[in-house]
């Protein structure tokens, strides 16, 4: 057999495997991303270098005759996957191929997106969730050929060694269950308690003839406020000596006709008239005391005093004035309110209940009053809140209860009100410290290897220690703590960016 003659065949069929074979390993290569460029320290969500702009502004991926062009649309709604499909670049309709994208991010399991047409283009219905940091592998089916693409995109991570960390002042903490016990914070005011404010008059018209109390001055019960001279009361205690004297007169007369009267002496008639006299001139004498009781007034001090006029105005309450409307010389009427008198033991701490946390706000609610600039601070109990909101503020009032014996609590001081919900559990919790604000979203620094990558969250409750983290974060998960902001710092020094 001569063999020469087949060698020229041999020769071309060796070279065409092995040209196969390069293509085979230059596709390959394309479909990877390498783990360097994915470990990429930099915060810009920059496509592969060989991804090229689209007709659409997307990354442009490539392969033959077939191209497709991904863009990440988010103007107005949650952001998703627009898929855009060429061949020899011009547009194919959606249905033309099937799209699958995979994405792997740090910390996390793979997500699946299946596209599905849409207009002019493939889309997903599950929301691609922030940050956009991802390593993608793209899938697409197209005339009976399978092309996959990869793609790297970093978004709002920076690489921070445990050295780094800790000069920096961040800590590293866990994500896990704990115990919030809710509160809401309201402003407030200190005001007296209505309930044991007094207002004191007179009883009586007359010329005030001094006045031995006056504004803000600390008084005892039964201590005098002012003095007055009153005709009414000189009156009311003449009527008064006068029953007194009738009285003494009509028993005498009794005892008298009872005598003569068992004795046999007398007859029972006049006996009978000399009772009825005496009763008479105690009833009299009794009405006239109770007159001088009403007004406050002694009866038996009409004895002792030289001026039947004078009228001592006494404190009915322990507490300090403040008010007083009465001066020496002054004709007073006896409906004029002349000193208002506040027991101060207690006071009320006045919180502003703004229409959207009236639901958090009930009575026998506990509640932590406090006046920073004093440095004081006291639990109490919401004792009353008001029916109607106010016409000009629009909030409604929960008054709190306070112990003042040490008059530190003053009235007009302006406080800050904790009112305290009942404590719940919750799955997952993080430090308030560890929040931050990216984009005008709530975020803490996730802890994967040596790398911190944004984590935007759905927040819950919360007290002032820890904040429930209801999306955004699971169980075990390490985050940034203390000095988290050193970490957004470094983030826009690295020029963080949003672009898709």
């Amino acid at each position: 057999m001569n063999t020469t003659r087949y060698l020229p065949f041999v020769v071309v069929i060796l070279i065409g495997i092995v040209f196969a074979a390069g293509v085979l390993l230059l596709d390959r290569s394309d479909s990877l991303v390498s783990a360097e460029q994915a470990s990429s320290t930099t915060a810009d969500a920059a496509p592969d270098a060989e991804s090229e702009k689209g007709p659409k502004g997307g990354l442009l991926f490539a392969k033959d005759k077939f191209s497709l062009e991904l863009t990440i649309y988010e103007k107005g709604v949650p952001p998703h996957f627009r898929v855009y499909l060429y061949e020899s670049g011009k547009p194919l309709i959606p249905k033309a191929a099937n799209v699958t994208i995979v994405l792997s991010r740090l910390g996390r399991a793979a997500e699946v997106y299946q596209l599905s047409p849409a207009a002019h283009y493939l889309t997903n219905d599950k929301e691609v969730e922030e940050p956009h940091s991802f390593e993608m592998v793209i899938s697409a089916d197209y005339g009976g050929r399978t092309y996959r693409w990869g793609h790297s995109q970093i978004e709002g991570r920076v690489e921070m060694d445990d050295t780094t960390l800790a000069s920096s002042g961040v800590e590293i903490a866990t994500a896990g269950p704990a115990v919030i016990q809710p509160k809401t914070t309201l402003p407030g005011e200190v005001i007296f308690n209505e309930h044991q404010i007094v207002h004191v008059i007179p009883r009586l018209p007359g010329m005030v003839v001094t006045v031995q109390a006056h504004h803000g001055q600390k008084m005892s019960k039964g201590d005098v406020l002012l003095v007055i001279e009153s005709p009414a009361l000189a009156e009311l205690r003449s009527q008064y000596l006068s029953a007194r004297s009738r009285l003494q007169l009509a028993e005498a007369v009794f005892k008298r006709e009872e005598t003569l009267w068992r004795e046999k002496i007398t007859a029972k008639q006049d006996y009978l008239v000399a009772k009825q006299q005496w009763q008479e001139a105690r009833i009299a004498m009794q009405l006239a005391a109770e007159r001088l009781h009403a007004l406050g007034v002694s009866p038996e001090s009409g004895w002792a005093e030289k001026n039947l006029a004078r009228y001592e105005l006494r404190s009915p309450i322990d507490g300090i004035i403040i008010d007083k409307a009465a001066v020496t010389g002054e004709a007073v009427p006896e409906n004029k309110t002349v000193f208002i008198v506040a027991d101060i033991s207690t006071v009320w701490a006045a919180v502003k209940v703004f229409p959207s946390d009236l639901h958090r706000v009930h009575v026998g609610q506990k509640a932590v009053i406090r006046a920073d600039a004093q440095d004081l601070q006291q639990q109490g109990t919401v004792i009353y809140v008001t029916t109607l909101l106010d016409n000009v503020t629009r909030t409604a009032i929960a008054r709190v209860e306070l112990d003042n014996h040490t008059e530190k609590w003053r009235p007009g001081m302006f406080v800050k009100a904790d009112l305290l919900a009942k404590a719940i559990e919750v799955p997952v919790a993080v430090s308030l410290d560890a929040i931050q604000t990216l984009r005008d979203s709530p975020v803490v620094f996730g802890r994967y290897g040596d790398y911190l990558e944004m984590r935007p969250l759905k927040l819950g409750v919360s007290d002032d220690k820890l904040i429930e983290v209801v999306e955004g974060l699971s169980v075990g998960e390490q985050y940034a703590i203390g000095n988290s902001y050193a970490i957004k710092a470094e983030l826009g020094k690295a020029g963080a960016s949003h672009d898709h």
